[in-house]
């Protein structure tokens, strides 16, 4: 901790944080979130977007530590068994396993009972309508806001379809300033998707090495099978192939869908933060981690502390001399 945040008091009840979508790389957010703490940055509002409300939920819950270590602990063999694939309701992935191991970790709770001020973003699927979860259960508004298109069955909450938060505000900034927040940071985790050039970034990995991929496939078809039924059984080297993508460098379907999604919520990020930028901008470097790579999280929360230790002179100027 540098002298200028020991010897400083922080008024965190003015600090706002904006939690943004990115999947896998969301797992960033919590070395964010934790280097702050260590600063002695503790926002009192917290608003996410997709994964930023998972794991903004778990921090204003006063679980993130405990996440942590659960994250960290994650193989591909976990995120297969978290996968309840089916063809019908309107996403490759229902999500609902998902939103079980999320309750197997955190605590069945009100938003409006946790110990800092926290709200999610989802979509509205017909209106197109941004919608702000501030009440009401937490697990229903982390698993509303998470339900990336084409991947994830939306759900159903107020006679409204929703669907994942990040199609209409990708880093909630705004969000946070009608949440009371004077001093706004956000976390940006697709900045470096697309680089100056136009080109992508990301490296087409599938969510595990051909190697792992293989050595995993009788365990993912397993999977797929229960959901699908026997009748693909034929085709399952055609559909694995469809989903993560035959070779490095062959994206599958899952990487198509969510990073076409990421890219175009980079942009919309750029254009919303244009009117209405925040205080402080984080954006982790995580071009190198796969979209769907929910097994690498010691590395994105890693790069989230890093990205932390470098806007450091920005922080001390910003947050004490405000």
């Amino acid at each position: 901790m540098t002298d200028k945040f020991k010897n400083t008091h922080i008024d965190n009840s003015r600090i706002g944080i904006a939690l943004g979508s990115g999947s896998a790389r969301g797992w960033a957010h919590i070395g964010v979130l934790q280097a702050l703490a260590e600063l002695g940055i503790k926002p009192y509002i917290v608003a996410g977007s997709s994964i930023g409300a998972l794991v903004g939920a778990t921090y204003a819950s006063d679980q993130l530590d405990e996440f942590e270590s659960v994250v960290k602990k994650l193989n591909w063999k976990d995120i297969v068994r978290y996968l309840d694939m089916s063809i019908m309701g309107g996403g490759l992935i229902q999500g609902e396993n998902i939103v079980e191991f999320f309750r197997q970790h955190a605590k069945e709770l009100d938003i409006q009972s946790l110990p800092r001020h926290f709200a999610a973003v989802a979509t509205d699927l017909y209106s197109g309508r941004e919608i702000w979860l501030q009440s009401g259960n937490l697990l229903d508004a982390v698993r509303a806001s998470v339900a990336l298109p084409g991947l994830f069955t939306p759900i159903k909450q107020n006679n409204r379809w929703l669907v994942d938060g990040g199609i209409v505000d990708p880093v909630p900034v705004s969000l946070c300033r009608a949440m009371g927040a004077e001093i706004v940071i956000a976390v940006s985790l697709n900045g470096d998707i697309v680089n100056k050039n136009g080109h992508n970034n990301h490296n087409h990995k599938p969510p595990a090495t051909n190697k792992t991929l293989k050595e995993n496939e009788s365990a993912l078809w397993d999977r797929i099978s229960e959901q699908l039924g026997r009748t693909l059984m034929d085709k399952k080297n055609i559909l694995l192939a469809r989903l993560f993508g035959e070779n490095l460098n062959s994206p599958g379907l899952v990487e198509v869908l969510a990073g076409s999604l990421h890219i175009m919520q980079d942009r919309i990020t750029r254009s919303r933060m244009a009117g209405d930028p925040p205080d402080i901008l984080l954006t982790p470097l995580l071009s190198q981690l796969g979209l769907m790579e929910f097994d690498r999280g010691t590395m994105a929360i890693e790069e989230g502390r890093a990205c932390v230790e470098r806007m450091r002179p920005a922080l001390e100027k910003i947050i004490i001399n405000s």
